[in-house]
């Protein structure tokens, strides 16, 4: 309650709006004229009042007017409290950031009518420094409840031991009492709600301020570190035994020492496998969430889409949630080993693609070799086109659900021509786990492309990342004909980041698909660097922060080169989208500067903006309200079973001190402005229509 006691002892005038004054700005006639006599008819009914004199029955008037909460009642009793206590130079006197830090204040604090032909924009303060713009989308209780979980979060000791008195909470407060207390605090702050029907309200209000949904159900399992090394072991072996045959990378076999893969993470979940039918329960919890994305976007009313995201919805998905992570762990050491493999052949590194080498050119590499009937079977089935070679293997294959993985990943010895297996011997038994993960994903994009929903595919650990993007790729191919379906992430604070996005964007160029990407500086940073060093493979990640940030643009500005060579050449630049999923506030100004530059306008919606719920609004929502294409991470799941998601924010939460203090600072910043202006029961009412 500090934060109230400091409320209570700012000695100024309050001006206190009668009922319906208070709420968010009345829209304003098309008429010049009537938009004056509005104004007019405002003014006459405006009056403004010390504490003090205020009636008791007015008093009641607005507690019941307002639905106060309790509260919104302990505010309002400090108010009281003042009424002897008057400012000497009036209302006006005290002026703060707030007062002056946009061009155009008066269009947000009136805003003007929107149109399907001219909704409503506001200007953009790209220093991220204007508190009205961060929270006009908020309720004063809303800020005040935001000031005293970021005050939580600055705390070490508490933020450390959170999950224990989280569970100690629970068992002293009992269910009931303690879903209040979390819904009033650390819940109500990062979680929209508990189900697909309890969310709408945050969607639409997000949507009316500008801002888009990225809906995640964030139910995460509170398992043990036993339990979760027992899983992970158990589940990344083969039945046939962990064969490390000759040419085995250390890196894709598990290892139990870093089995539970929370270690060292704070701002990612994690699955981890127990059976089959878990897995499906995950699909089917995929698809619940396409479908509330679906019917949250099928109440705003908007023309034939034309950007790369088409739609305005997403959701997020993991593939570590659709099936047995061995699979993912030998499919990637499969890839890494064909790379190497192919280094002779194309001289160099890196993906084979990139080296435009010609079926002729493999031919002659086989010459010894070439009358071999395995070797001319190998060579009908590599993927090329006439820019040369794409894949060693028909991935398309792979991804329809009908070849068997061990009969799949062989190569010819260049010297004897006998086929050497990348890959051990799988099993029947889980070459059909391996259908069964590839057809949940299927289902699961064939339905986000029927209900017109984006897939975001998210990053995971480096040793299951290389099977994950190819299999991502693979669906975009399959999917991504007409627009940008599916998303893969790219984890910039990755040593090859630049180089695998290059890749990519080569393969969409040739294969002729929409390319859609999202950009993040990444997760499992300090689990990466500990496991690489344990057991002795190269550091995989960027030596430090200035080179991952260096890393993310040179990555964005490469998209955006490719977007503006598209634009130039009278190609369809859609068909590369990239959100910018960054709480850095540079890397948003940067990839602004970087569209200005090129000539892209955010009505292209070939560049978005995402951040988490509840982290960093002063960059969220000034550029929603701006017209930019902004989303929010929208978690949703029942109090009790989202507390590992809740931990993991706060531990996040630690470790951005600096952003927390300018969260903090604007907080107040707004919170003193509505009490100086008689706005403390501000009800918000956005007047935006998100591109």
């Amino acid at each position: 309650m500090a934060l109230l006691r400091s409320l209570s002892a700012q000695r100024t005038t309050i001006n206190l709006v009668k009922s319906g004054s208070c709420s968010s700005p009345t829209a304003a006639s098309a008429v010049a004229a009537q938009r004056t006599h509005h104004h007019q008819h405002q003014r006459r009914n405006l009056h403004v009042a010390t504490p003090s004199s205020l009636s008791p029955n007015l008093k009641h008037h607005l507690h019941h007017h307002l639905h106060l909460n309790r509260h919104h009642q302990l505010i309002w009793s400090l108010l009281i409290q003042q009424r002897n206590v008057h400012s000497p130079s009036g209302p006006n006197q005290q002026v703060t950031q707030a007062d002056v830090s946009t061009v155009g204040r008066k269009q947000q604090q009136h805003p003007a009518s929107s149109s399907a032909s001219s909704p409503q924009r506001d200007p953009l303060d790209v220093s991220f420094n204007d508190p009205i713009a961060a929270f006009k989308s908020k309720t004063t209780w809303e800020l005040v409840r935001a000031y005293l979980v970021y005050m939580i979060c600055s705390s070490e000791k508490l933020v450390e031991h959170n999950m224990t008195l989280l569970k100690l909470a629970r068992s002293l407060l009992g269910g009931r009492l303690f879903v209040m207390l979390m819904k009033s605090t650390f819940y109500g702050h990062f979680v929209a709600g508990e189900n697909r029907h309890t969310i709408v309200p945050t969607l639409e209000r997000l949507r009316s301020f500008g801002v888009k949904p990225i809906l995640d159900y964030s139910v995460e399992e509170d398992i043990t570190q036993e339990e979760a090394e027992k899983r992970e072991v158990e589940s990344s072996v083969s039945s046939a035994g962990d064969n490390k045959e000759e040419g085995a990378m250390p890196q894709y076999h598990v290892d139990k020492s870093f089995a539970d893969r929370r270690y060292k993470v704070s701002s990612a979940r994690t699955y981890f496998y127990l059976n089959e039918a878990t897995c499906e329960r995950n699909m089917e919890t995929f698809i619940k969430c396409l479908e509330a994305v679906s019917d949250d976007d099928a109440k705003v009313p908007r023309a034939v889409a034309t950007g790369a995201t088409f739609g305005t919805g997403i959701t997020a998905i993991k593939l570590t949630a659709l099936g047995r992570p061995q699979l993912l762990l030998q499919l990637s050491e499969v890839i890494m080993r064909t790379r190497k493999y192919m280094e002779d052949f194309v001289g160099g590194q890196g993906n084979v693609l990139t080296h435009h080498k010609t079926i002729k050119d493999l031919e002659k590499y086989y010459a010894s070799v070439g009358d071999n009937k395995d070797v001319q079977e190998f060579l009908k089935n590599v993927t090329s086109d006439k820019e040369g070679i794409l894949h060693l293997f028909p991935w398309s294959g792979i991804v329809d659900e009908n070849s068997q993985l061990s009969d799949t990943f062989r190569v010819p010895d260049p010297q004897t021509g006998q086929m050497r297996r990348l890959i051990s011997q799988i099993p029947p038994k889980e070459e059909e786990m391996f259908r069964n993960m590839i057809r949940r994903l299927n289902t699961i994009v064939k339905t986000a492309a029927e209900l017109d929903v984006r897939i975001m595919i998210d990053a995971e650990q480096t040793y299951f990342q290389p099977a994950i993007s190819r299999i991502t790729l693979e669906m975009m191919r399959k999917y991504n004909k007409d627009k940008a379906i599916v998303f893969n992430t790219y984890q910039c604070y990755l040593r090859e980041s630049f180089r695998e996005v290059g890749t990519d964007l080569e393969q969409a160029k040739r294969q002729n698909f929409y390319f859609g990407a999202k950009l993040v500086r990444g997760a499992y940073m300090e689990q990466e660097r500990a496991r690489a060093q344990a057991l002795g493979y190269p550091d995989p990640v960027n030596p430090n922060y200035e080179a991952t940030t260096d890393m993310y643009h040179r990555t964005l500005s490469e998209c955006l080169r490719r977007i503006k060579l598209m634009k130039d050449c009278g190609d369809d630049a859609r068909k590369i989208g990239i959100m910018v999923a960054s709480h850095n506030e540079d890397t948003v100004r940067f990839a602004i500067q970087q569209m200005k530059e090129i000539g892209i306008s955010p009505e292209d919606k070939v560049i978005c903006f995402g951040q988490l719920l509840g982290m960093c609004d002063y960059i969220t929502f000034p550029l929603g309200q701006a017209g930019y294409s902004a989303y929010k991470y929208i978690p949703y799941g029942p109090v009790e079973e989202v507390l590992p998601y809740l931990s993991r924010r706060a531990q996040e939460n630690k470790g951005v001190l600096k952003k927390i203090q300018k969260e903090k600072r604007l907080l107040m910043a707004e919170i003193r402005r509505r009490l100086i202006r008689g706005q403390l029961f501000y009800k918000p009412k956005g007047n935006y229509v998100p591109i």
